[in-house]
């Protein structure tokens, strides 16, 4: 009985957690270049039930296998591109990937499918290198980011929304100078950031710094869309090639790749399973009490 429990309890615990999952994604909708976490859920280990064989027949009987719980392992983010959003702002801008890769064994250019993942032949599982902004923290950490929507303060500072400095592609930090007007601010597809001078030529001021993550999945999300690298090595940051297929897009923002119509189902489902769960638990409440305060006084 207790094991019942038990397993209805980690069920509570698991869609919470998925519930919590959910509410984050459709929290951040409306944030650029947000990306969707997806819990992924494991049993525990499996028991085989057996029927114990009398002392006539001896021999036992296998029953089958029972799944004693389950926990939710970790959260997932999902790097899919998002969709487009035109601004019009000199300062908003969008990063376009479509990183290829090669299978190291056999060369050939990999096939990812719709969710950016690819499995080998060995059943290894291969995700497609995405590109970020690289930003500075207040601590001077470097931090990477696909929300474009930066701003220019009185010092010409690029700054994102939330005030880390935007780098260039020697890891400084961008400075468009105070004589530079945000109107005339442009940018070619590999972020090089120009203006104009007086006599209309164009005047580089910098390029901003895009790397490409060969290991997405070893990305920490810290929140506000900013992620970091424990092992730059090790996950695979570079800076990005100009024939790798990543694109910058002035005027225009990604948006959040959360499907706002799934996100609600999946919201729903968690709900009803965490009732099925407390149910359980409550059914069982119910028999231990009867256990313990009604046939204890027979």
């Amino acid at each position: 009985m207790l094991r019942g429990l038990y397993t209805a309890a980690s069920g509570m615990i698991a869609e919470q957690r998925r519930h919590d999952t959910v509410t984050q994604n459709i929290s951040n909708i409306s944030t650029p270049g947000y990306k969707q976490v997806d819990t992924v859920a494991h049993s525990f280990p499996e028991m085989l039930i057996s029927l114990m064989g009398d002392k006539a027949s001896g021999g036992t009987t296998h029953i089958g296998k029972l799944i004693t719980g389950v926990f939710a392992e970790e959260s997932i983010p999902s790097f899919v591109q998002g969709d487009l959003k035109e601004t019009g702002k000199n300062t908003d801008f969008t990063i376009i990937s479509s990183v290829g890769l090669k299978d190291p064994k056999t060369g050939a250019q990999i096939a990812f499918d719709a969710s950016g993942k690819y499995v080998s032949a060995n059943g290894e599982v291969i995700y497609r290198p995405q590109a970020f902004f690289a930003v500075q923290d207040n601590n001077k950490n470097v931090r990477y980011t696909r929300d474009g929507s930066f701003t220019v303060n009185a010092a010409g500072e690029l700054r994102t929304s939330t005030g880390y400095r935007v780098l260039d592609s020697k890891g400084n930090a961008i400075v468009l100078g105070p004589g530079v007007s945000v109107d005339q601010l442009k940018s070619d597809s590999a972020g090089k950031l120009f203006t104009y001078d007086n006599t209309g030529n164009p005047v580089v001021l910098a390029t901003l710094g895009v790397n490409v993550v060969n290991r997405p999945q070893d990305l920490i999300r810290e929140g506000n869309g900013v992620f970091r690298v424990d092992d730059p090595k090790t996950t695979g940051v570079r800076v990005m090639n100009a024939d790798e297929g990543v694109e910058v897009r002035q005027g225009s923002l990604e948006v959040s790749n959360v499907n706002p119509l799934q996100s609600m189902v999946d919201l729903m489902a968690a709900m009803r399973a965490y009732e099925s769960n407390q149910k359980v638990v409550q059914y069982y409440d119910k028999s231990l009490d009867k256990a313990v305060n009604e046939i204890g006084r027979v």
